[in-house]
């Protein structure tokens, strides 16, 4: 992977970092006022508050797993048991997110929101939880090139006894 190439994901991943935290510290509590104007019951408004703080906790960890891989590729160490853990917690997190979009859903079906818009929440769910299997299927090839990284430096070693 190329210098400016890293350096472009690492200016996105900068500024999903600072857009979350301005959501976070900003806009979350913007929505409590705007739930509580509209009248919103304590408990499901609580509730979506604390999945939606969590929702961005995810993403933000996502961002510095996502970062810290990078500076893995830049060093040449990506494939290494070391990046098992990073790409663990990404999967986590993801998973975390597939769940807590779900729960918003949850949230809001009793209520007077059309049965569409929760069907559309359930379906954001659902193609959430296909990025965390999709992280699952590049775990496997991870651990594939980690073999045969671990396979190839055995077999030079052997050829330069052999030399």
């Amino acid at each position: 992977m190329g210098k400016l190439t890293i350096l472009a994901l690492r200016v996105v991943i900068a500024m999903v970092l600072a857009g979350s935290l301005f959501v976070q510290v900003w806009m979350v509590p913007l929505f409590s006022a705007d739930l509580v104007e509209a009248g919103a019951p304590d408990g499901p408004r609580i509730a979506l508050l604390v999945i939606v703080v969590l929702g961005i906790l995810c993403v933000q960890v996502v961002a510095v797993c996502v970062w810290r891989l990078l500076t893995m590729v830049r060093r040449g160490t990506v494939f290494s048991h070391a990046a098992f853990r990073f790409v663990d917690v990404i999967f986590g997190a993801v998973s975390i997110a597939a769940v807590l979009m779900f729960g918003i859903a949850v949230i809001l079906a009793p209520g007077d929101i059309a049965p569409g818009i929760v069907l559309l929440i359930c379906g954001a769910s659902l193609m959430i939880g296909g990025v965390a299997l999709l992280v699952l299927v590049m775990r496997a090839l991870l651990a594939q090139a980690v073999e045969r990284d671990v396979e190839a430096a055995r077999l030079r070693s052997e050829l330069d006894e052999v030399i």
